[in-house]
C-alpha cells in the first residue's frame, strides 16, 4: 500500500489489488486517469491524459491559445460549474453578485498515514494507522479566499478507495452551496452498464441493470431517508459480467438522507459518475471561517464478477464500518411479538408468547409497538414514552425482570423520530413537529415527523429513552421510522435557511444514535425504517444491523436478501420466520423453507409460538438448534450468490456460505415454482479448497465424499427430480 507522488503532480494511490490515478492539468483542476486493477508504479502517465490536438467544436478551451485543451473533453476528479464544461459538476457556489462561477484550482496536498474522521457524519475507520493512508488534496479559489479539501483514503487489505469533500469560506462574502457532492470520477466507456437497488416498500432492494447511452441516469431520494426506492449504491457492471467474471465498479454514500448518484455519458464516450447529497431543496449557507463536510462515499473494484465486489464490502464494512461490542458477536435468537399481536396484547399474552419461546430455544423476546403512552392503535401515542400502565401493570421495568427470570433477554421497540397529533407531546409542543406555519401538515400513517435539527427534541427524546434503558433490563433496541419527509421545515432556521433543514434532520438523528450507542454499548441496536426504507452504511455505523424489510413472505424474501447483499453483510440482515398465510402477500410456506431462507442474517421468530402444531413445535427446536450451532458460519462467513431470483428461467435461487478456513460451508437452496418435467438438479458450490476432502451427509446427494474441485466445477448432483412450490433444502459441507 502506497501514495505516490510524481514531480508532475501525479498522484497514484495503489495497494496489491487496485490502483487510483489522477494528475493535476495545466490549468490547475484535476484530471483522472485510472482506476482499476492493479498497476506498476511509473515516474510519469502522461500518456493516459487524452487531449484532442486540434480546437474542440463548441467548446470554450482552458488555457487561452492551447487547442483542444478543454474541460468538457477532459475527464476530470471534481469538475465545476460554468468554466466550459457542460456535464452535470460536483459543486455550485452561489456569491452575492448572483454568479455561480467559482475558480478552485490546486493548491497544495498532504499525505499522512490512517484515515481522518468525518465530524457529525457516520464514516469508515481503521483500528490502526497502518491499515491505509490518507491523501489530501487542497483547491483553492483565490478571489472568494475559499478552499475545497477532497479527502482519498486506500487500505492495505481492500479493493476499496474511500473519498469525501469539504469546503471552507476564508473571506468576508457569504457563499451558499447550491450543490456540494462527495465525489465524482471521470472514466472512459469500457461497455458498462448500470446497476443498481431499487424497488419499494415490502420489495426493497431488487437488483436492476439499465443501458447507458448518450445521456444521464440518476437514482436519488427526495424522501428525508436514503429510501427503499433507491438505495445510495450503483455500479458500472461491464456487459456480460455475473457473478463469478467481469469487471465491476461499485460506489456507496455513506449517509442516510436525500442523496442523488448519477452516471452521464458524454459525446465523446466518457462518463461520468458523482453522488452525494441531494441538491433537490438543499442550500446551505457558509459565513466567514464556517465548512460544510459532504458525507463519504465507499468505492470498490472487481475485475472477477459481482460475488467479488461483495464481499469485499461485506468484509470491508464489517472491519472498517461497524462499531461498537456487536461488531463481530454473533446475535441472539430472537422472537418480535408484532405480527403475533400487533397492538393487541397485556403482559399475560406477551409471557405466554415468550414462555414458549424460551422453551424451544429463543434468547431475546422483543416487544414491539403498542406499550406506552395511549397506544392502542397507530393513531395517537408516538412521543408519549412512558409505560402504559393498562397493559403493563408493572411498566416495561418490570415486564423485562419478569422476562429476565424465565432466562430470556429482553427488547424493546421505539420510534423516536416520530409524533402523533394525538399525544400528550403534541399538545404541548405542535411546533417540535416538521411543518410550515398557517399551513395544514400533511400526516402519514397518522404520524409527523419531529425535528431532529432541534437540540431541545433531542434532549427531550435522549432524557425519555435513557431513563427506560436506564430503569429497565433491556438487551436489544428495534428504533423504527415509518413515514418519509413532508412539510420540511424548521421553526430554529432563518428564512433563507430552510434548504438545511433536511440535512440537519439527519446529522440530529446522527446525534442522538451516537450519544445512546454510546452510553448504552451492551445493547445491540437494530435499525428500522418501515422494514428496509434506511438501509445504508451511515445507519449501519450506528447500529450493527437492520430489519430488512416488513415482508416477511419467505419467497419475496429470496429477492430482498439477495439483493441486499450485493453491498451490505449477512450479519446486517434482520430475517425472521413469520406466520403463513403471510401478512403480506397471503401465500402459505412451510415453517421448513420460512427458516431456511432466514438462516442467512439476524436470525428470529415473527410469530406465536403457541399458536404452531406440535409438529411444527419440533421443527422450530431443530432450527434453533441447527442455527446455534452454525450461527457463526451462517452471520460471518464469506457468503456467495449462485443462482438469481432475478434470472432464473427455472425458478431455482440458491447461495452459501464458507468459512474462511475452507472447512465448512452450508449452502441454501430454493424452488420457487415446480417445473413440469424438469431436468436433474445440480449445483456448483464456490469458495471452496480444490485440493481438501469434504463430506456431505444428505439423502438426496449423489455421493457422500468429494474433492473440494468437483463440488466447485461438477457441482452436487441430486438423486431425485423434486416437485411442489415453494421447497427448500439446506446442505452442510465439512471437511474430512
Amino acid at each position: 500500500m502506497n501514495i505516490y507522488i510524481n514531480n508532475n503532480l501525479e498522484f497514484h494511490l495503489q495497494n496489491d489489488k487496485i490502483s487510483y490515478i489522477f494528475k493535476v492539468l495545466a490549468s490547475g483542476d484535476l484530471g483522472h486517469l485510472y482506476f482499476g486493477k492493479r498497476l506498476n508504479h511509473k515516474d510519469d502517465f502522461s500518456n493516459m491524459l487524452q487531449v484532442f490536438q486540434n480546437q474542440v467544436p463548441y467548446t470554450p478551451e482552458q488555457i487561452d491559445g492551447v487547442a483542444g485543451f478543454a474541460l468538457d473533453s477532459l475527464k476530470q476528479e471534481f469538475p465545476s460549474f460554468g468554466s466550459g464544461d457542460y456535464k452535470e459538476p460536483a459543486y455550485v457556489v452561489l456569491q452575492e453578485n448572483g454568479s455561480r462561477v467559482t475558480n478552485y484550482k490546486f493548491s497544495k496536498y498532504k499525505v499522512y498515514s490512517g484515515k481522518p474522521s468525518l465530524e457529525n457524519l457516520p464514516h469508515t475507520h481503521v483500528s490502526n494507522e497502518n491499515q491505509a493512508k490518507t491523501l489530501e488534496i487542497t483547491l483553492t479559489d483565490s478571489t472568494l479566499n475559499s478552499d475545497i479539501i477532497l479527502t482519498y483514503s486506500i487500505y492495505k487489505d481492500f479493493s476499496i478507495i474511500t473519498r469525501s469533500s469539504k469546503i471552507i469560506n476564508y473571506g468576508e462574502e457569504n457563499l451558499t452551496l447550491e450543490r456540494f457532492l462527495s465525489f465524482n470520477i471521470d472514466l472512459v466507456q469500457n461497455n458498462y452498464e448500470l446497476l443498481n437497488l431499487s424497488g419499494a416498500w415490502g420489495r426493497e432492494r431488487n437488483i436492476t441493470t439499465t443501458p447507458i447511452n448518450q445521456n444521464k441516469v440518476s437514482i436519488d431520494s427526495k424522501r428525508g431517508a436514503s429510501s427503499s426506492n433507491n438505495n445510495p449504491f450503483l455500479a458500472l457492471k461491464e456487459k456480460g459480467a455475473n457473478e463469478f467474471q467481469g469487471e465491476y465498479l461499485g460506489f456507496n454514500l455513506v449517509y442516510s438522507g436525500n442523496f442523488i448518484g448519477q452516471v452521464e455519458k458524454d459525446h465523446y464516450n466518457h462518463i461520468r459518475v458523482n453522488m452525494g447529497i441531494n441538491p433537490f431543496n438543499f442550500s446551505w449557507l457558509l459565513k466567514k471561517n464556517e465548512s460544510f463536510q459532504a458525507p463519504e462515499v465507499v468505492m470498490c473494484y472487481s475485475n472477477s464478477g459481482l460475488n467479488t465486489l461483495s464481499q469485499n464490502y461485506h468484509s470491508f464494512y464489517q472491519n472498517h464500518l461497524i462499531r461498537g461490542e456487536w461488531k463481530n458477536k454473533v446475535r441472539p435468537i430472537l422472537i418480535n411479538n408484532w405480527e403475533a399481536t400487533y397492538f393487541n396484547f397485556n403482559e399475560e399474552k406477551i409471557l405466554q408468547i415468550a414462555t414458549k419461546a424460551k422453551e424451544l430455544g429463543v434468547e431475546l423476546f422483543v416487544l414491539d409497538d403498542g406499550w406506552f403512552g395511549e397506544r392502542n392503535n397507530d393513531t395517537s401515542g408516538l412521543g408519549d414514552w412512558w409505560s402504559n400502565l393498562q397493559k403493563l401493570p408493572e411498566g416495561v421495568e418490570g415486564l423485562s425482570r419478569k422476562i429476565n427470570q424465565l432466562g430470556l433477554d429482553f427488547g424493546l421497540w421505539f420510534e423516536p423520530e416520530m409524533i402523533s397529533p394525538q399525544s400528550d407531546l403534541y399538545k404541548e409542543n405542535p411546533h417540535w413537529a416538521l411543518s410550515i406555519p398557517n399551513r395544514k401538515p400533511t400526516l402519514s400513517r397518522n404520524q409527523l415527523t419531529l425535528d431532529l435539527g432541534r437540540e431541545d427534541v433531542r434532549e427531550y427524546l435522549y432524557e425519555k429513552i435513557s431513563k427506560i434503558l436506564k430503569n429497565s433490563k433491556i438487551s436489544y433496541i428495534k428504533w423504527d421510522m415509518n413515514r418519509n419527509m413532508t412539510d420540511v421545515w424548521s421553526g430554529v432556521l432563518e428564512n433563507s435557511c430552510q434548504g438545511e433543514a433536511a440535512h440537519r434532520y439527519i446529522l440530529g438523528v446522527y446525534k442522538l444514535m451516537d450519544q445512546l450507542t454510546t452510553e448504552f454499548p451492551h445493547i445491540l441496536f437494530e435499525s428500522c425504517a418501515g422494514g428496509g426504507n434506511r438501509f445504508d452504511p451511515g445507519m449501519l455505523y450506528y447500529m450493527p444491523q437492520t430489519w430488512t424489510s416488513d415482508n416477511t413472505d419467505a419467497i419475496e424474501r429470496l429477492k430482498i436478501q439477495y439483493g441486499t447483499s450485493v453491498v451490505y453483510p449477512i450479519s446486517s440482515m434482520g430475517a425472521h420466520v413469520s406466520a403463513v398465510p403471510n401478512h403480506q402477500t397471503e401465500r402459505v410456506t412451510s415453517i421448513k423453507t420460512r427458516a431456511n431462507v432466514a438462516f442467512f442474517g439476524a436470525f428470529g421468530y415473527e410469530l406465536d409460538l403457541n399458536k404452531i402444531t406440535s409438529e411444527e413445535s419440533l421443527e422450530v427446536k431443530k432450527q434453533i438448534k441447527f442455527f446455534k450451532e452454525n450461527r457463526e458460519l451462517l452471520q460471518f462467513g464469506t457468503f456467495y450468490r449462485i443462482e438469481s431470483p432475478f434470472e432464473n428461467e427455472f425458478q431455482k435461487v440458491s447461495w452459501s456460505v464458507v468459512n474462511k478456513e475452507k472447512s465448512e460451508a452450508i449452502v441454501g437452496v430454493y424452488r420457487v415454482l415446480s417445473v413440469p418435467n424438469p431436468a436433474f438438479d445440480f449445483i456448483k458450490i464456490p469458495g471452496l479448497n480444490p485440493n481438501s476432502k469434504y463430506i456431505i451427509e444428505d439423502e438426496d446427494v449423489l455421493g457422500e465424499v468429494f474433492y473440494g474441485d468437483e463440488l466447485m466445477y461438477s457441482g452436487i448432483k441430486f438423486k431425485k427430480i423434486s416437485f411442489g412450490d415453494f421447497r427448500s433444502k439446506i446442505i452442510k459441507i465439512k471437511k474430512l
